[in-house]
């Protein structure tokens, strides 16, 4: 059974444990050909991958050639690097002969060199999500909320989406990632020297998280491995991406196709090991719980908002003394949530200090569309003013609420757009005719709080100008500009790393000015994109349950919403780990979901759920 909370005894950590190779492995180290390595979370996946790599650098690659790790986390890369330092013989000559990337950073390599063979223009841009969620907010809008759409609506509304992609991509040189895989499958596909080309350089090719590879990435794959060898690493029960084109029979497909030397690993366990974690997770996707789990916890919480929000930091509190008592090197704590307003809410609380409770140090991973319209806003007025530069402000106002929404923009927002693009041309037309805007035209405050911020006069510190623009957006008075401030506060440049920061003070320096401090965010914003960050996650660390896929942590405290009550009847119950905790379509992928967000931890995972409503995947884990 589920352990409820206690004290624990202080215990030493130990973060590295001796990799030993089982027999199995050994044989993976032995094969020649495609491979096919299954195994649950922390089997040892990855690690066996890397020391494979480790010695085909060593004995089979010829001069110039690498190893290709493609992961579709861009956090994997942090991982796979503490691999091959830790199990390297040569590190150093490893890891320059090891490159790790994200499938969609290496597609866009190709694209950019050979797109123009598939009728792409010569010169590319990445369409960003939020960029994208703008270019398609017209279409989204007409069809109105996704989750009310039949399916025929569903397809139609793709078909056009679809339709308008494709334009972007071949008549404005703007492409998305959503079509990153499909065009670099036709280009292989059309030219047997281009693929050669790619063969050539990476004779060996590691495939993470195959499981979840779609349609089009899995057409890419098959290309590669005509001249590549492949080794695909998959959990058949890690799977959590059906809904966006994760094929389940996709393991089927690659044994089918190349034939590859399959190895299980089972429920061999490297990361969590000592505990039951893992056991408790497979039982999760089972249904049914027997015995004690070594490692897991329960904690029921009352249904308000303040006492869950209290347990919530009394948990995440006593879970951090621990790991610090333990003197766990470079510790981790994983908050991890079922939705996104959740997870802005409990970051909310993390930095409200209470009197029996000091404010939590934390980083939120929270989704970026919002923030980063935001942050366009607040470059765009670093800048010198220009003739225009009112109305230019506007459509970037606009593109914020069209885009903040990111694939499924609420009505509310689109119609704000709308409201203010309506409310600019009215106030234009009578500026014609020398008339000012009408006293309750939304235009004027967004006019007021435009003025405020260029009479700003900046200094030359990105981080001080940023922030005192930002500001006055909160101050001006003006809801929706304050708004804008509110969603740029998940931008912190300092976070942006020392790049940004020493971009804008090189153009403020060539320039005496910010001249290009809009050009300059936006590259920044498409660099991280395809940034692979090498550092491992510590501190306590805020995030959604899907953005926990790829990571581990020391710890982790899984958190789920509560029902609310009016006249002791339930008449709402959101941001639950299964959507309104209750059986429905989307019970098996949140089961997933679940486990792996439970195998996140090497050491404990904490789960909290309400008390009178217990998540429904618990019930008999009590």
């Amino acid at each position: 059974m589920l352990r409820r909370c206690q004290r624990r005894k202080k215990t030493p950590g130990v973060r590295l444990v001796l990799f030993e190779l089982s027999d199995k492995k050994k044989d993976i180290l032995a094969h020649d050909g495609h491979l096919l390595v299954k195994g649950g979370p922390g089997s040892g996946k990855t690690t066996i991958s890397i020391i494979k790599a480790d010695v085909l650098v060593s004995e089979a690659l010829r001069p110039g050639q690498k190893v290709l790790f493609l992961s579709f986390a861009r956090a994997t890369v942090a991982r796979v690097v503490e691999a091959l330092d830790d199990h390297s013989k040569n590190r150093v000559q490893t890891r320059s002969r090891v490159d790790v990337d994200t499938y969609h950073a290496f597609f866009w390599r190709l694209l950019k060199t050979h797109g123009y063979l598939v009728g792409l223009p010569r010169k590319l841009e990445i369409l960003t999500p939020p960029a994208q969620a703008i270019a398609l907010s017209a279409i989204r809008h007409e069809f109105g909320p996704l989750k009310k759409l039949s399916d025929a609506q569903k397809a139609k509304r793709s078909e056009r989406e679809r339709a308008e992609l494709q334009r972007l991509a071949f008549e404005e040189s703007k492409v998305c990632f959503d079509m990153f895989a499909e065009l670099v499958a036709q280009i292989l596909g059309g030219s047997v020297k281009i693929r050669k080309l790619v063969s050539s350089a990476y004779p060996v090719i590691i495939l993470d998280e195959f499981q979840d590879t779609n349609a089009g990435q899995w057409l890419v794959v098959q290309q590669l491995g005509i001249d590549s060898t492949l080794i695909a690493l998959a959990d058949e029960e890690q799977r959590i991406y059906d809904f966006i084109g994760a094929d389940p029979d996709r393991l089927n497909h690659f044994k089918k196709r190349f034939n590859p030397g399959e190895f299980d690993l089972g429920n061999e366990n490297h990361r969590s090991s000592g505990t039951d974690i893992t056991r408790f997770g497979d039982d999760l996707l089972k249904g049914t719980f027997s015995g004690k789990y070594q490692g897991m916890r329960l904690y029921q919480f009352p249904v308000n908002q303040n006492q869950a929000m209290a347990a919530l930091k009394g948990q995440v509190l006593q879970a951090r003394k621990r790991l610090i008592d333990r003197k766990t090197r470079d510790w981790s704590l994983a908050v991890l949530v079922p939705t996104k307003q959740l997870m802005r809410e409990v970051s909310d609380a993390f930095r409200a200090g209470q009197p029996s409770m000091p404010p939590i140090d934390h980083r939120a991973a929270i989704d970026m569309e919002g923030a980063i319209v935001a942050a366009e806003i607040i470059a765009f007025l670093l800048q010198p003013r220009r003739a225009g530069d009112f109305e230019a402000f506007v459509g970037l106002l606009c593109n914020f609420f069209r885009g903040k929404g990111g694939d499924d923009p609420s009505n509310k927002d689109i119609s704000e757009s709308l409201a203010i693009d309506k409310a600019l041309q009215k106030a234009a037309e009578r500026a014609k005719q020398g008339k000012e805007a009408p006293a309750n035209s939304i235009i004027r405050p967004i006019r007021a709080g435009y003025e405020q911020c260029a009479a700003f006069k900046p200094s030359g510190d990105p981080d001080k100008d940023w922030l005192g623009i930002r500001n006055i957006l909160a101050g001006c008075g003006c809801t929706r500009l304050a708004e804008v401030a509110e969603e740029a506060r998940n931008v912190r440049l300092l976070d942006r790393g020392t790049q940004l920061r020493d971009a804008l003070s090189l153009d403020w320096r060539s320039n005496g000015a910010y001249k290009n401090a809009l050009d300059i965010v936006k590259q920044a914003f498409v660099q991280e994109h395809f940034a692979t960050s090498t550092r491992r996650e510590s501190g306590v660390v805020v995030m959604n349950m899907h953005k926990a896929k790829g990571k581990q942590f020391d710890e982790v405290i899984i958190f789920e919403g509560w029902p609310r009550y009016a006249k002791k009847r339930v008449v709402a119950n959101p941001h639950r780990i299964v959507p309104g905790n209750v059986v429905g379509e989307y019970l098996t992928h949140a089961r997933y979901n679940f486990r792996v967000s439970v195998t996140r931890a090497r050491t404990q995972t904490t789960i909290m759920t309400p008390e009178p409503d217990p998540c429904i995947l618990l019930r008999s884990a009590g």
